[in-house]
């Protein structure tokens, strides 16, 4: 029985990782920006599929197309009215030229996270308590503006900013709780005299009506007599001046004549 020599061993072992090394397979997410010999080839992007390199020759660096997610921890924030506040967001990007990625920019993960903290901190500084918490969305637009054009040069696109939570200090949050308690207090002031104005034209015009047609008076009495009857359920005699009954009496006299 022959023995393989060891050189064909070592030989064949070589070969495989050879091969190993010159064989990539890249997801469809995925993108290779290679280098050889230290220098970026063309544009440097290949992928997805099979990739295959020259050995020691080359080098790759493997970079992600989906859309990252990036938390931008907490900032102390002193707003345009002199108000400290604490302040987090969230930060939507991918990259979309990978080579600009590698080459322009040592970590574009870092370069974008403290990118994004130091515009929040900016942009925030400049605006007042008041439209921070009714503009969220003109703000979220801003830093996004702003974001995307500073990234743009590392070919990464920043697609959407979102400010996640504003803390505020205790003393502030009981100033606006009063502050909305008052708000509704004078609301409910305003719709009270609302209706009482409402309420008084209403009988201005009732009287009005009354005044001008003196048999609305009499049947507006007797309807009155019988609501009492009916809440009392009892009987209550009331005198019936003869001035209320004139209207009638006019009436049956104009018919007997014709």
């Amino acid at each position: 029985m022959q023995t393989v020599p060891v050189f064909t061993i070592v030989l064949v072992l070589f070969g495989i990782v050879i091969l190993s090394n010159a064989i990539r397979i890249l997801r469809e997410y995925e993108r290779a920006v290679i280098f050889r010999l230290g220098r970026l080839i063309g544009e440097g992007e290949r992928g997805p599929g099979l990739i295959l390199l020259i050995p020691i020759v080359d080098k790759m660096v493997k970079v992600s197309l989906r859309t990252v997610v990036m938390d931008v921890p907490p900032q102390d924030v002193i707003t345009k009215d002199n108000v400290s506040i604490k302040v987090n967001a969230v930060l939507y990007f991918r990259v979309i030229h990978p080579h600009k990625a590698i080459v322009e920019v040592e970590s574009y993960l870092t370069a974008t996270s403290q990118l994004s903290q130091t515009t929040l901190r900016s942009v925030l500084g400049q605006s007042e308590l008041d439209d921070l918490l009714s503009q969220r969305e003109k703000i979220n637009h801003q830093l996004q503006q702003i974001i995307d054009s500073q990234t743009e040069p590392w070919g990464i696109k920043v697609s959407n900013v979102e400010v996640k939570q504003i803390d505020l200090p205790q003393e502030m949050q009981r100033a606006m709780a009063k502050q909305a308690e008052a708000e509704r207090e004078r609301r409910s002031k305003v719709i009270a005299a609302e209706g009482e104005f409402q309420a008084s034209q209403r009988l201005a015009d009732a009287a009005k009506v009354l005044a001008e047609q003196p048999s609305a008076i009499t049947l507006r009495y007797l309807q009155t007599l019988r609501e009492i009857a009916t809440e009392k359920n009892s009987t209550t005699i009331f005198p019936v001046p003869i001035d209320l009954l004139k209207p009638f009496l006019n009436v049956e006299m104009k018919k007997s004549l014709e």
